[in-house]
């Protein structure tokens, strides 16, 4: 018996959660720069180095990856418990662990080509028109890239986790919600950044209230694509698609499933629908804080509740083992490293972060 076989499967449901908001972040920098860009937003300039400056993650999302590809015995349910072939729903050609690795390490490696392609193209594009249209060129394919990437980590990371379980809206709705979170994060860091007065050039209050608007439509949008497909398994009525929402929803992962519910729409609509709040920096800071870490309760939950524990075991909470707690500050540690790298190499802070601007808030 080996260590990572004494760690239970919600505590590794942790340490996917935290690769899928790095994952994610990662590449939704990039993705919100080329947007801004393809929009022609005047005020891309203000936040685009510290939307790509998110890239830095890139190493750590990587090695996360390789890490869960390790134990992917222990992180992918189907694969350590494998249905037997009289099921009706036996595993398919998907459900392979080496296609599982070579799908995720080769797309990885793709999207970390491409985004760097765009970042060392950003960086040069006003040198010529030739410039110019090659760097909007790589700019169209970036939001393609991250919908086809994005839609095989939900499938991988949580629409199979059960085997037998498929939804034809999932991999938009989980696209929506980490982008969703990414808008949020970019509050966060342009927040601190700013009042830190790290930032070489301060950002007018007008850029945190386009980003409040983005954030109001990404929460809409979530809102419509979360009922979509309950109400869709809700009337098909089906036992093996049914059920799993229902163990989430009424099970031990029931105040989770409400609170990711409250922190994702609730809160953030009630708030940033009226435009006083949109225009307070600091209530958008709040916000956002608010709905990161409902995008993460999101993802355990869906990670963890996949699996049902059974009426007479209680399911596990994250961070109430001493792994979870750990891998989380390692993770998180790590990769306020790596930014304030990322932000310091791309000119956009003088030293990196500040504390001031969080306790002020």
């Amino acid at each position: 018996m080996n260590l990572a076989s004494l760690i239970p499967f919600a505590s590794w449901s942790v340490l996917t959660a935290d690769f899928l908001i790095v994952l994610h972040l990662t590449i939704g920098g990039v993705t919100l720069a080329a947007i801004l860009h393809l929009a022609s937003a005047k005020w891309r300039y203000l936040v685009r180095n510290i939307a790509i400056s998110l890239f830095g993650l890139f190493p750590l999302a990587f090695v996360l990856l390789l890490i869960l590809l390790l134990a992917r015995h222990h992180v992918f349910p189907w694969l350590g418990n494998p249905l037997p072939a009289e099921e009706e729903h036996p595993l398919n050609g998907w459900h392979n662990p080496a296609f599982l690795a070579a799908r995720e390490i080769i797309g990885l490696l793709v999207v970390g080509w491409l985004w760097r392609r765009f970042i060392t193209l950003q960086a040069l594009s006003e040198r010529s028109e030739a410039d110019w249209k090659r760097f909007t060129t790589t700019a169209y394919f970036i939001p393609v890239m991250h919908v086809i990437y994005g839609t095989m980590v939900a499938w991988d990371f949580e629409m199979t986790m059960l085997a037998s379980w498929e939804s034809s809206v999932y991999g938009m709705y989980h696209f929506v919600s980490n982008f969703g979170m990414l808008l949020s994060m970019m509050v966060v860091m342009c927040f601190v950044l700013d009042r830190g007065k790290r930032l070489r050039k301060p950002l007018p209050d007008t850029v945190f209230n386009y980003i409040a608007q983005m954030m109001l439509g990404f929460t809409i949008l979530w809102t419509y694509l979360f009922f979509a497909q309950y109400l869709t398994i809700w009337y098909g009525n089906l036992p093996e698609e049914r059920n799993r929402i229902e163990n989430m929803v009424t099970g031990d992962y029931s105040v989770l499933w409400w609170s990711f519910f409250t922190m994702k729409f609730i809160i953030p609509f009630v708030f940033l629908v009226f435009t006083y709040f949109r225009h307070s920096p600091v209530s958008i800071f709040r916000i956002a804080i608010i709905i990161i870490i409902g995008t993460w309760l999101e993802r355990f939950t869906w990670i963890a509740g996949s699996v049902n524990t059974g009426p007479f075991v209680r399911a596990h909470m994250p961070f109430t083992s001493v792994f979870d707690v750990v891998v989380t500050i390692i993770v998180a540690v790590i990769a306020v490293v790596l930014v304030r790298r990322a932000l310091a190499r791309n000119e956009v802070t003088h030293s990196g972060f500040s504390g001031n601007a969080v306790r002020a808030a």
